[in-house]
């Protein structure tokens, strides 16, 4: 009962239009204060608390990061490099889109940064080029989305931190898992494009291929620096973050010098927006799940679900489900620290490895961020093409059976996500 009354609640709020941030932190306070007898003041609390967690300090070095290579002209080097790869393809325009956005999540952790990063050179660049505008946006928009399974991933460190799970395996769990969803994007990109004949750019020589590897080998070198120092174990996830975001302005401000000092003060006011409006969604999402907590509906839920006896490959099944169903309405972050210790204690009875289930979870935060009305990179696809919400949602839905195929094919072969894990830990 008390469950039905605080997702009601819950549910209320967001169908009036209530922001995520809001209808989590109300619905939290009207159950503590109306349904319990707790002092409202412990929600304060958790708010002071939320913030004590260095997991999290690491989302805003991150955004740090991720601005800085947008701005210092890396996604531009990034993009060259990837055209020169694959771009002699058919579609090799579009191919090369989804291999730049691979790199660059590899060096962000954010979605709507890669969007913006890559987008913004190639959505003009495929037009331009004689690509259909949709397909153009759709592309852009899909691929966007690896940003959130390739680590270094924001939401990954929310989930490691819902569940105290090591950060590590979760961000080396996603590799494989990225790869493969990366490969299914280029797969269906070069069968649409041959179909369709589009254009495709001429093979200029390995020479040229060397010297745009040289041009963004700073660039892809921040990978090399955050994974291989996690797992070498030079410094931690959220160490690693503070050394992207001073590598990432060192880069841009020495390296490339396509930013100068006067551009600084932009730069963090704009990772400060984006930090204090994900910060404040993650700490009420955290009230909501300290209510959850508080009231044993994780428990009871698990005892509920495990007395009907479900099997593994079933149970993964309504994750998917509720988790699409989710994405529609509420912000990966938030979802995932809601969801997250509900999921958590059944998996682990079930024997499924929680790492493998942060990844699936993560999977389907991917797909949510092309879900109307809340798919975030479908507003910034909107924003860098001009075009209209609903026209950007019909130009990615053809993407998303491409996601959907490849989170069923990461849901029930584990091995993608743990044969990482298991080699190195």
């Amino acid at each position: 009962m008390a469950a039905t009354v605080l997702f009601v609640g819950l549910l209320v709020l967001l169908l009036i239009g209530v922001p995520i941030a809001i209808a989590l932190g109300l619905s939290s306070l009207a159950f503590t204060v109306f349904a319990t007898d707790d002092s409202p003041v412990i929600i304060a609390q958790k708010l002071f608390d939320t913030m004590e967690h260095t997991t999290l300090l690491a989302i805003p070095f991150f955004i740090l990061s991720a601005h800085f290579l947008t701005t210092g002209g890396v996604s531009q080097r990034l993009v060259d490099f990837a055209k020169a790869l694959v771009g002699w393809m058919h579609g090799g325009l579009a191919m090369a889109t989804v291999v730049a956005c691979m790199f660059f999540a590899a060096i962000s952790g954010s979605s709507p940064a890669t969007v913006v990063a890559i987008g913004s050179i190639m959505i003009p660049g495929m037009i331009k080029a004689g690509y259909d505008k949709r397909f153009a946006v759709g592309v852009v928009a899909t691929s966007g989305s690896i940003g959130i399974l390739i680590p270094p991933s924001i939401p990954m460190i929310v989930y490691a931190d819902a569940v105290e799970e090591s950060v590590g395996k979760i961000f080396i769990a996603g590799i494989l898992p990225g790869i493969l969803m990366g490969s299914f994007l280029l797969l269906a990109t070069w069968f649409t494009a041959k179909r369709m004949g589009m254009p495709r750019e001429p093979w200029r020589g390995w020479g040229y291929l060397a010297q745009a590897f040289v041009r963004a080998f700073w660039g892809l070198l921040l990978v090399v620096i955050v994974v291989g120092g996690i797992y070498g174990g030079v410094f931690t996830p959220t160490e690693a973050a503070a050394v992207a975001a001073v590598y990432s302005a060192f880069i841009a401000l020495v390296v490339h010098k396509d930013m100068g000092i006067r551009d600084i003060p932009d730069v963090m006011l704009q990772s400060a927006k984006m930090t204090s409006v994900l910060l404040f969604i993650i700490a009420c999402a955290m009230i909501f799940a300290h209510v959850l907590t508080e009231e044993q509906i994780p428990q009871h839920l698990a005892q509920s679900v495990l007395s009907s006896q479900p099997s593994p490959w079933m149970f993964l099944l309504l994750v998917n489900v509720i988790l699409w169903f989710a994405g529609d309405f509420m912000e990966p972050s938030a979802i995932l620290l809601i969801m997250a210790p509900l999921f958590h204690p059944i998996a682990v009875s079930l024997g499924i490895d929680p790492v493998h289930l942060g990844i699936v979870m993560t999977t389907n935060m991917e797909v949510g961020m092309i879900t109307p009305p809340v798919g975030l990179n479908l507003y910034v696809a909107a924003g860098l093409s001009g075009m209209s919400l609903g026209e950007v949602t019909r130009a990615a839905l053809p993407w998303m059976f491409v996601l959907i195929a490849a989170l069923l094919v990461i849901t029930y072969v584990p091995w993608i996500s743990m044969a990482l894990v298991e080699a190195l830990y």
